[in-house]
């Protein structure tokens, strides 16, 4: 027995182990970006009163959606709201798992019609004291920003070496023109999050209107902050495949995926 014993702990000792370490419960923040260019319309989606769906609309219905799952996975995880024009404000400051208060957020939630230069500098200094607060109470906080101006670059001073918590984006633009340079936004954007992100942090962006593209991105952030993998390597959602009865020939080229745009 002490033979058969001592064999299996020297197996064991040259076999690779992954070290426990603790996956901490969230606080997130989500910002809100209510510039007039929030209120674009999408495409091909109403609401109940047979409107249009602006892009205002469709971050408030995939935030309800993210607490919704986020809180289906795990009850402790936590949530805040702000709104950004041309600073940050909050909307709603004690951070709750309460979904009525989610709810009550976003009623209160609505656009501006002022459109300044945004200053996302004040948004890194509440963000930073909020971090700290979540650190003492042994979780972790997240920023996810939802950004709709596609001609307005964010600018922020803040220092290089304070990274505390994760930033995560959605950007909703047009698509490029004469008056829009959302590849520009995009860039600033990233070098945002770059800049902050204590952890991998995703941006994600659409431009073609459509709130399901919304809803989809959104979910990919259902994904927690110490859990992730690079963007590159995000191979979800799948592409659907046509999958023909068995024994016919499909009628397209085989495994051609069907657009989920």
């Amino acid at each position: 027995m002490e033979e058969g014993d001592r064999r299996s702990r020297e197996e064991g000792s040259s076999r690779y182990t992954l070290q426990p370490s603790r996956i901490c419960n969230e606080d997130i923040l989500f910002c809100i970006d209510i510039d007039p260019q929030s209120l674009v319309e999408m495409k091909t989606a109403t609401g109940h009163n047979g409107r249009p769906l602006t892009r205002l609309d469709s971050i408030k219905q995939s935030i309800l959606l993210f607490v919704h799952s986020k809180l289906a996975i795990n009850p402790d995880h936590r949530f805040a709201f702000a709104t950004l024009s041309n600073t940050v404000s909050w909307l709603k400051k004690d951070f709750s798992s309460d979904v009525e208060s989610t709810m009550a957020a976003m009623r209160g939630l609505s656009a501006t019609n002022i459109s300044t230069q945004p200053d996302l500098t004040n948004l890194f200094r509440l963000a930073a004291h909020e971090a700290k607060k979540s650190r003492a109470q042994g979780r972790i906080l997240r920023v996810i920003l939802f950004y709709c101006r596609s001609n307005v670059r964010p600018q922020h001073q803040w220092p290089v070496n304070q990274k505390l918590y994760t930033l995560d984006v959605m950007y909703l633009h047009d698509k490029p023109g004469p008056e829009n340079c959302p590849q520009e936004v995009y860039d600033t954007l990233v070098e945002a999050l770059e800049h902050v992100s204590e952890y991998e942090g995703y941006i994600l962006e659409s431009g073609q209107g459509l709130a399901r593209v919304v809803f989809r991105h959104v979910l990919i952030l259902l994904s927690h902050p110490q859990q992730r993998c690079i963007q590159e390597n995000i191979d979800i959602p799948k592409s659907l495949a046509k999958k023909a009865p068995q024994g016919e020939p499909m009628a397209t080229e085989e495994n051609a995926p069907v657009s989920t745009q």
